[in-house]
């Protein structure tokens, strides 16, 4: 058998002493050294790796691509913290877009504004007269303009809804501020299906690019207010346009219980379709630190340092928890869980500690995004209950959303437990990879620097809890065969005969650099199933 693509002359991560590997029908065929280049043929590409290492294809364990698509194509506001930049490109896309009704997008850091908390004020200077919603890169609070509040009735008189809040000034009006379920209040319009494909499909070159070639979109069949994103995942598949493997979490109605569970294993059904497999159901279990809705085991403190009544929320009662959670993984279902205070962190690995007990060890493979704040007394539960530590490592630095606006919030012990992935890979957790991208960027590379660094490349800051550092081979495993376990993609995250082509080369070695060099380091060229999907412009 002739090989249809070769690969030669490089490292191959996970297999040092290998330096050529060969492809064949989509899957690998042998990984070896020059006896693999027997396999050549007339017809075979033969692609010279000069060095360049190659690995599995990244995965992401919790994105949210389409949302993360769309937004590429509204009112941007990533990648800078300058007051007056958000304030130019809020009115260039207003003036670009003459006929939008609303102005939508988002990406503000909390950074930028006292206490984390935008004011109207601002954005009525820049666009008066139609309603504005910016979410931030959060994806937890919404900066909104005058207008916006008007047409949602949002008045001093308003309650504050259960599940939210609506920030205020003294006298109790509305600043523009709304946090959590508050967001819910202004009733934007949904974008159209032409525009979530759009999304998908702009979304898909960019993980592409970035050297990803599967991953976990962590709300698809949405309610609660956000956009429903399923169709794109549907027609794509449908029509082959998804070159991606997905894995889609469907999401977990807060404002129902285990009535709702026939219709999740109805649209499991509904949304199996091609490369797309919808059997994770996520639940969101609480907020964020930076507004306190994140649920602690202790309460969190005030500006001065008082300590307060608040110790977060919890979106979904824990003592129902585990019953819905049996229920789910009794059906086959994978639970996803967005847990980030400990508290929560310990909910959900209750819940599946009651689920293991009832149903057995079965191969559900649960997992829990973000971390961010971790007992030590449940680290060692991780591995025992086979849940898998889902990391979005880029966060866990030093910058002001840290050190301003969630450190002197927290009691100080919490505050030593954040994102402990050194703690939990040393107890023996699986991990996994993520990014939550919108939230923040999507590239693999990125994370994996921040994994071992502790600090964003580029930013000469001292590392954040550097006890919790991974080395590169962890990191990089995390990212593909962790988040391959997590997205049962079992033919997938090693370089290993049979094993599917999904593969990336790297335009240099990040396992022989310097760690403070990981992030330096791009993707040269990505194949899914032994097909080119991108090309670096200087591959």
């Amino acid at each position: 058998m002739h090989a249809d693509l070769l690969f030669h002359g490089g490292p191959t991560i996970g297999d040092p002493a290998a330096t050529t590997l060969a492809v064949s029908g989509g899957r690998i065929l042998a990984v070896g050294r020059d006896e693999v280049r027997d396999l050549a043929g007339p017809r075979t590409e033969v692609i010279d790796l000069r060095g360049r290492p190659l690995l599995p294809g990244f995965q992401d364990a919790h994105i949210h691509a389409v949302m993360g698509g769309v937004e590429l194509g509204q009112c941007d506001l990533t990648g800078t913290t300058d007051l007056d930049e958000y304030l130019r490109r809020i009115a260039g896309y207003a003036a670009a877009h003459p006929d939008a009704e609303w102005i939508v997008g988002g990406g503000w850091a909390m950074e930028v504004f006292p206490g984390g908390v935008p004011d109207r004020a601002v954005l009525d200077r820049v666009v008066p007269d139609r309603p504005v919603y910016l979410i931030n890169r959060d994806h937890h609070a919404a900066w909104v303009n005058s207008r916006a509040l008007e047409l949602a009735g949002i008045t001093a008189d308003t309650p504050d809804p259960e599940s939210g809040r609506i920030d205020r000034a003294a006298d109790g009006t509305p600043v523009g501020a709304l946090q959590e379920g508050a967001m819910d209040l202004v009733k934007v319009p949904h974008t159209t299906a032409d525009e979530r494909l759009a999304g998908l499909l702009r979304a898909q070159e960019l993980l592409h690019s970035y050297g990803i070639t599967a991953w976990q979109d962590a709300m698809v069949c949405a309610t609660n207010g956000y956009d429903d994103i399923s169709d794109a995942y549907l027609r794509a598949a449908r029509e082959n346009l998804l070159t991606a493997t997905v894995a889609g979490a469907l999401w977990w109605d807060r404002d129902r219980g285990a009535e709702q569970i026939p219709d999740l294993v109805d649209k499991r059904r509904a949304h199996t379709v091609g490369r797309l497999r919808c059997s994770t159901v996520k639940l969101m279990l609480d907020g964020i630190a930076e507004n306190f809705t994140a649920a602690m085991t202790q309460p969190y403190r005030d500006a001065c340092g008082h300590v307060t009544s608040n110790r977060g929320l919890s979106f979904i009662d824990p003592l129902e928890l585990p019953a819905y959670v049996t229920e789910l993984d009794l059906l086959g279902f994978q639970t996803h869980f967005h847990a980030l205070g400990d508290r929560a962190v310990r909910d959900a690995l209750t819940a599946i500690e009651a689920a293991r007990r009832a149903n057995g060890h079965r191969d559900t493979r649960p997992h829990l995004a973000h971390l961010q704040v971790v007992h030590p007394d449940d680290v060692p539960r991780f591995a025992r209950l086979g849940a898998t530590a889902n990391m979005q490592p880029y966060w866990a630095v030093h910058e002001p959303q840290m050190d301003e606006l969630t450190i002197p919030f927290l009691d100080p012990a919490l505050a030593g437990w954040q994102y402990p992935f050194g703690d939990l890979h040393r107890a023996g957790a699986r991990l996994a990879g993520g990014s939550d991208w919108p939230v923040s960027t999507p590239e693999p590379l990125q994370g994996i620097h921040v994994a071992v660094n502790r600090v964003h490349h580029g930013d000469h800051a001292a590392g954040f809890l550097p006890a919790q550092a991974l080395d590169a081979g962890t990191a990089i495993a995390a990212y593909t065969a962790g988040s391959a376990y997590v997205n049962h993609l079992d033919d997938t995250g090693w370089l290993r005969p049979g094993y599917r082509a999904d593969l990336v080369v790297l335009d240099r070695d990040i396992l022989a650099a310097p760690p403070a060099e990981i992030g330096d380091a791009s993707v040269a060229l990505t194949f899914v199933d032994g097909k080119r999907v991108h090309t670096a412009p200087d591959a």
